[in-house]
């Protein structure tokens, strides 16, 4: 579904204008408000009152919340927990390799998937979960637990964050599905410059504990476009080795390359009930938030 058409009052903003506004909490407040007032209906938000199920008694529970009624054809108690007793622990695994540090239309994929997260994580805060993030490239670089007083933290690490050595999923992802071992909400965020089966095997154990994972691709729309027309060196955005091409003799394979990749990912992601957007990052961060609401409700509702 288009993000414009699904949020009539959305602004959508060029990525690359927000980036140079310089301060990622300033800019994800700008976005979420616009996003949040373009919608018409927002369940994801605030703490509800409604009823949402019941549960055992445990020694310590308030007795006022037992369901006297469940007790009296059961003869076992239950209490009521609410909607506002299911927040979550939501973090955010975002890439920071070197690779993210590319950008042909003044926005690398590393400012706009830090703008991305800034926002993902005020969504999810004021929705009072605990929120928290990592930040890997061939391991783990800096780690903020999910906690409902780390926004201000989390924010702190996005500004200061920098794409300096190559990346490798396996190794910091494999430590990450042994450390998240209590049920929440995950989001990863990469270029995913892998092969699609070493991409999927590295994510898929992060659910082996319950949690619910999301991936968001980025890439740059030169990278998927291919739409330079001079020959020159190319240079590989991880290893460093340049490479002689003449661009209009590899386009359309470079274009259908790309493609099949992105949805080799979709497919293979798809089979293991793990929910994957791709976005370029020329596409307005509110489609992006949109995606993900979308995703977040679906779980919520098959839960």
């Amino acid at each position: 579904m288009d993000g414009a058409q699904a949020l009539p009052g959305a602004r959508f903003v060029d990525p690359a204008v927000l980036a140079r506004i310089g301060n990622i909490d300033l800019v994800a407040k700008i976005i979420v408000d616009g996003f949040i007032n373009g919608m018409h209906r927002a369940p994801f938000f605030g703490a509800s009152v409604d009823f949402a199920e019941h549960r055992g008694y445990v020694p310590g529970d308030d007795v006022r919340r037992i369901d006297w009624r469940v007790f009296a054809r059961t003869d076992r108690f239950y209490v009521k927990e609410y909607e506002a007793d299911t927040n979550a622990n939501f973090s955010v695994l975002l890439d920071v390799s070197k690779s993210m540090g590319f950008g042909s239309r003044g926005i690398t994929k590393l400012e706009y998937a830090s703008i991305l997260t800034g926002c993902l994580t005020n969504l999810a805060h004021r929705q009072r979960d605990r929120v928290g993030l990592v930040t890997f490239d061939d391991d783990i670089v800096e780690h903020v637990p999910p906690s409902a007083k780390h926004m201000d933290t989390v924010l702190h690490v996005l500004d200061r964050i920098q794409p300096r050595k190559a990346g490798r999923l396996d190794v910091p992802l494999r430590k990450l599905a042994e450390h998240f071992a209590r049920r929440g909400i995950l989001v990863v965020i990469s270029d995913f410059y892998e092969e699609p089966e070493a991409v999927v095997e590295a994510i898929t154990p992060l659910r082996f504990r319950g949690n619910d994972v999301m991936v968001f691709h980025l890439l740059d729309p030169a990278e998927v476009d291919f739409t330079y027309t001079d020959a020159m060196s190319f240079e590989d955005l991880e290893t460093g080795v340049q490479m002689p091409i003449v661009p209009e003799a590899l386009r359309k394979e470079y274009r259908a390359m790309v493609q099949a990749h992105i949805e080799a990912l979709r497919k293979r992601f798809s089979e293991t009930r793990i929910d994957y957007a791709f976005f370029d990052t020329s596409k307005p961060l509110d489609y992006a938030l949109f995606s993900f609401l979308t995703m977040r409700e679906r779980m919520m509702r098959t839960r």
